[in-house]
């Protein structure tokens, strides 16, 4: 009898609906297939296979609605946030598809000699629960438009909404171009073990270390995304009003589950009196609840895993002596009300760990050289920021991180690189360097008259 992997609301823990788990031998016929599909969709010209997937999106466009209340309903987002996320991988789809071509294009280097850009072949996408479209459609799509065929093993808290959304592309799409496995790690080791080029792929370090090591044996391409505990440095003459709205609006984004969602502020000390008292303040306007509450911005945790691990963070923190200013580890099943902590030290799991939920984590600060040495201080480096004025951009300059934002969000405008430092990345994607890393570079010279 073959497994089910049930989906949950994590509001209220009901039952959502479930898929088949996929069995190793169904995994190795559909490698199989995605093969002898990839034959045919390489030898599309990259314009063409662009304007199929514009179709498909195309054709996404009267599911937006649909999917954006049954993301809701399976990740918890507010309907707001998750037709946000909806909109913006249905209507920019055909954006990244000709940034990818364009990208894509052989370069003339002169002297009869091309730089060509060739399908690997196929590529497994393994991505995460938090953003489970976006961050699947940004290493799905490019890898489609390199020529690859593609193998996508969404989260295991995430099935459905993956399901739709597949199912909706493949009615544009040819036959075994894009194809979906259901499970858990099981399957994603199978998967990463199985005849494919690339592994892209989001979630935690330990996960990505384990890919690693699996894919070696072969030496299989990477591109991982592996998570963050981004710092925020406010500075003695910062505007107090601008940084405080953003390090409550990062900390609480998404229930605090985002990667780039900030984790630590070192604040200088001569401020941080009133820096904390405005948090709280902008903290207190917050309101928890289920998606389809009126005016909620902090959904559900999305399992109870998850949910004793921020609890366990915040009591660590309590029990070493820091200060509660709103919240604390008392909090209700399913849910993590605003939090904001103050005196974090190094010793601090929520220092060190990422925390991953609604809190705000702030340490006062003597020096700018104490400040830059915690944030430093971490094996992550996604995305980092720093508030202030005319030495902004020198303490900028000496954070080991990937996206920097200064009085601003990391991340970067228009198409630039989503990019991590340290055991935070491994490879990237966006921006046209990305998109040339689900394809084989080939120089190619001519003898010329």
């Amino acid at each position: 009898m073959s497994k089910r992997l049930a989906s949950y609301d994590p509001s209220n823990g009901e039952l959502l609906g479930d898929v088949q788990v996929t069995t190793k031998e169904r995994l190795s016929v559909m490698v199989a297939q995605a093969h002898v599909a990839a034959a045919n969709w390489r030898n599309l010209d990259a314009v063409v296979r662009g304007t199929i997937l514009e179709m498909a999106y195309v054709c996404l466009e009267p599911h937006v609605k649909e999917l954006a209340e049954l993301l809701s309903r399976e990740m918890g987002k507010d309907l707001h946030r998750a037709t946000g996320e909806v909109g913006n991988v249905v209507y920019g789809g055909a954006y990244i598809a000709r940034g990818a071509i364009e990208a894509l294009r052989a370069r003339d280097l002169g002297g009869g000699s091309l730089v060509e850009y060739a399908p690997l072949g196929v590529v497994a996408v393994i991505s995460p629960w938090n953003y489970p479209l976006a961050m699947a459609n940004n290493l799905i799509l490019p890898a489609l438009v390199a020529g690859n065929t593609v193998i996508f093993k969404p989260s295991e808290e995430t099935p459905l909404i993956a399901e739709r959304f597949i199912e909706c592309l493949n009615k544009v799409l040819p036959e075994h171009v894009l194809q979906v496995v259901y499970g858990d790690s099981e399957q994603g080791k199978a998967l990463v073990e199985s005849n494919v080029q690339l592994i892209a792929f989001t979630g935690s370090q330990a996960a990505g270390k384990d890919i690693m090591a699996r894919a070696s044996g072969q030496l299989k391409r990477l591109v991982m995304e592996l998570g963050g505990n981004d710092p925020m440095i406010v500075l003695q003459d910062a505007n107090i009003e601008a940084a405080a709205r953003f390090a409550v609006a990062s900390s609480f984004e998404n229930a605090g589950q985002m990667c780039t969602s900030t984790e630590r502020i070192y604040v200088d000390h001569r401020i941080a009196g009133r820096f904390e008292k405005r948090v709280v303040e902008l903290a207190t306007e917050y309101k928890v609840g289920p998606w389809d509450m009126a005016d909620v911005n902090i959904g559900p945790i999305i399992n109870a895993d998850q949910h004793s691990k921020i609890i366990e963070h915040i009591l660590d923190a309590e029990t070493k002596g820091a200060r509660v200013l709103l919240g604390g580890s008392q909090q209700p099943e399913r849910y993590i009300k605003p939090t904001v902590i103050c005196d974090m030290t190094p010793t601090m799991r929520m220092e060190q760990e990422e925390t991953f939920g609604p809190v705000v984590s702030i340490s006062r600060v003597t020096s700018i050289t104490e400040a830059i040495a915690r944030a430093n201080n971490s094996s992550y480096g996604l995305g980092a920021v720093v508030f202030g004025g005319t030495e902004a951009e020198a303490v900028a300059a000496q954070l080991e991180a990937g996206m920097i934002g200064i009085n601003q969000g990391p991340g970067g405008a228009g198409d630039a690189p989503w990019v991590g430092a340290k055991q935070s990345g491994f490879g990237f994607h966006g921006s046209p360097d990305g998109h040339r890393q689900f394809a084989q570079v080939r120089v190619v010279s001519r003898q010329t008259n």
